[in-house]
């Protein structure tokens, strides 16, 4: 498997702990008898863990059933809480569906609209178009830490620096990059994925003090994660971040190397291929190319048949397999997309034998679309 993008296998140590906790933090945390207070605490544990982890305060955690439903919810409750500023929301165009969407509802419900924009031919923003684009009447600016789909980094500190002093919150999308590289302190609300770092299925939401949200759904005990999480999966996500970030230099260098030698070797190996995003300033695991006159679909079957697990298209939509937003937005070839995210435990051969299949695999294609 060559591409654990957002659902990687699940650590040993999460695996152990997820096992131990469904024993011990099966109760409702909310429940004042032994079992539920037991349950509280492993909960807890949890949240000091990840915030720990993510260079935040344990009450300035809040967790969710799954990542898009914490992006969704951020956007929509700081929108809705910054109201009265403004109500439109500046994204960049590679952003996740699921960060468009959530714009799109907000812009609808607010009477205000969408500020999209533009990147570069490596899909990185540039810090003074997006500051002049959250001008008067922005409610708030979202913008990734890197990009899940080609790996490049985005300049999300001189962003931040800039629009704190015009006043405007900044959402930073770490779901790709927590756990793999060090996000520092980004931005004014932090959105993470731990099926991304190992875990089983959370988002996690990081509010800094001082932004205001408000929720938009019906009042529950738990304000920002209406239900609650349950605590095994919460305990388990916190071990496998806690796991991620002790090993993340070995992984960075292990998995780095081993995306060098694909960026090289299918540049040189495949005709009529563009291997894409920057080739430096980027996400250590992730590498993506397009290979011309070939079909997504058919090319991630061939591969598949040989063995060898890839994404295509939209990596925030991969079933769909539709041309991704991504790169159409970067100005890059579209066609018969391939992307690998490595796990931190990949082993190199594969990735070399991966790279040794790969002309023959699209050559093959091409054969059969008579190309």
């Amino acid at each position: 498997m060559l591409d654990v993008a957002g659902h990687a296998p699940l650590r040993a140590p999460a695996r152990a702990a997820l096992l131990e906790a469904l024993d011990q933090g099966w109760a409702d945390p909310r429940r004042l008898f032994a079992e539920g207070r037991r349950a509280r605490l492993l909960l807890d544990g949890a949240r000091e863990a990840l915030a720990a982890s993510l260079g935040a305060r344990p009450d300035e955690v809040d967790l969710l059933p799954t990542h898009t439903l914490a992006l969704h919810g951020a956007v929509r409750s700081v929108a809705r809480g910054r109201r009265r500023a403004g109500t439109d929301v500046v994204v960049s165009a590679v952003e996740r569906a699921a960060v468009h969407h959530a714009a799109a509802f907000v812009a609808t419900r607010d009477g205000g609209r969408v500020r999209t924009v533009a990147v570069d031919e490596f899909g990185r923003v540039d810090p003074a178009e997006l500051v002049a684009a959250a001008g008067p009447g922005t409610a708030l600016a979202v913008l990734q830490h890197a990009n899940g789909e080609v790996g490049t980094r985005q300049p999300v500190d001189d962003v931040h620096a800039a629009l704190r002093a015009a006043g405007v919150p900044l959402l930073v999308d770490v779901g790709a990059s927590a756990g793999h590289v060090d996000v520092g302190r980004a931005g004014d609300v932090m959105v993470a994925d731990a099926g991304d770092w190992g875990g089983p299925p959370l988002g996690v939401v990081v509010t800094r003090t001082g932004v205001r949200r408000s929720p938009d759904w019906p009042e529950d005990d738990d304000r920002w994660s209406p239900g609650g999480v349950h605590v095994p999966v919460a305990l388990a996500a916190a071990v496998a971040l806690q796991e991620a970030v002790a090993r993340r230099d070995a992984a960075d260098a292990h998995r780095r190397a081993l995306v060098d030698v694909v960026r090289r070797r299918v540049a040189a190996e495949v005709p009529d291929v563009q291997v894409v995003g920057d080739p430096v300033d980027r996400l250590p695991h992730v590498v993506t190319f397009s290979c011309l006159y070939v079909d997504g679909e058919a090319i991630v079957d061939r591969l598949d048949r040989v063995g060898f697990g890839v994404g295509s298209g939209s990596a925030c939509t991969s079933s769909t397999l539709e041309p991704s937003h991504v790169l159409a937005a970067m100005g890059v070839l579209t066609q018969g997309n391939v992307r690998l995210s490595l796990h931190p435990d990949v082993d190199a051969a594969d990735v070399h034998r991966f790279c040794d299949e790969l002309p023959r695999a699209v050559a093959d294609v091409r054969a059969a679309l008579g190309a």
